[in-house]
């Protein structure tokens, strides 16, 4: 099947509404870069409907796109240079069916992504792996919220934390993206939903895992103090390093607690308590 390629030049704080936005149109595959994102969508999907949303997109939110058309035969060549194995540390490892397993890693975790966020690459997922490294969730009651290819919950799993593990996303191909990963991983303990915040009926989490962005998590702080059990962790990131006092303000008012901090890059990764 043939592809195109839709290169989009962007503000790092705009990557993720941009992709969200694409992923209304036809568009397949996601891949991250420096910059900005790569945005895949079959020959047979596309037409001048989808090249008019883009633009007005353009127009909307200023970014710059270039379309690349990539033949079938290159296909599955762009799709391994783009997606490197990941190593947080010697904790977990993050690759693709067609990569070799780690050796000498802890955890060793196989994502095909339908949508590039939540592979590891990206300095927001990078840092909340590294973070549960630390965290006690061995029996814990989690939530993935912003599952995305549900790599957060299927390594709360693989921690033995407690069952059913809930995962959300507001994307329909991350809601089936967390289904087919789990399967590969051999994951059978994901309760996994498609929608906001809303559709999370229960409540008392011991940890909330949630790598969105500024405004979600903002939005959703009050509701997401409630879910959580006295003493609980809300995980966080999607954060810039300019977001750290607006986000650490809100927080405080909602009756959180600031507990650890980390930075990579541009980006931060914070955990609060109730």
């Amino acid at each position: 099947m043939n592809y195109y390629n839709y290169k989009v030049d962007c503000d790092p704080f705009a990557v993720d509404i941009l992709i969200a936005l694409f992923s209304t149109m036809p568009f397949e595959a996601f891949q991250e870069v420096e910059g900005g994102f790569h945005a895949f969508i079959p020959e047979k999907d596309w037409d001048g409907g989808v090249e008019k949303l883009v633009h007005n997109l353009q127009v909307d939110m200023g970014f710059d796109v270039e379309r690349e058309f990539i033949p079938y035969k290159n296909w599955n060549e762009e799709w391994e240079k783009n997606f490197d194995p990941v190593l947080v540390d010697d904790f977990c490892g993050i690759r693709a069916d067609f990569h070799p397993p780690f050796e000498n890693v802890t955890f060793d975790l196989v994502i095909n992504p339908k949508m590039a966020f939540g592979t590891g690459h990206h300095e927001t997922t990078y840092m909340m792996i590294k973070a549960m490294q630390s965290l006690d969730i061995q029996d814990k009651k989690i939530l993935d919220f912003g599952c995305g290819t549900g790599i957060l919950a299927i390594l709360a799993a693989r921690l033995n934390a407690a069952t059913p593990i809930n995962a959300v996303d507001i994307e329909k191909e991350s809601y089936l993206n967390t289904i087919e990963n789990a399967a590969k991983n051999d994951v059978n303990s994901l309760q996994v939903f498609q929608g906001s915040l809303e559709v999370i009926e229960d409540g008392d989490y011991d940890i909330i895992l949630a790598n969105i962005n500024r405004n979600v998590i903002l939005q959703y702080l009050p509701m997401l103090h409630k879910k959580l059990k006295p003493n609980g962790l809300l995980l966080m990131s999607g954060l810039l390093k300019e977001d750290e006092h607006l986000v650490l303000t809100n927080a405080t008012e909602n009756h959180f607690t600031p507990i650890k901090h980390q930075e990579r890059g541009k980006w931060i990764c914070q955990l609060y308590q109730t």
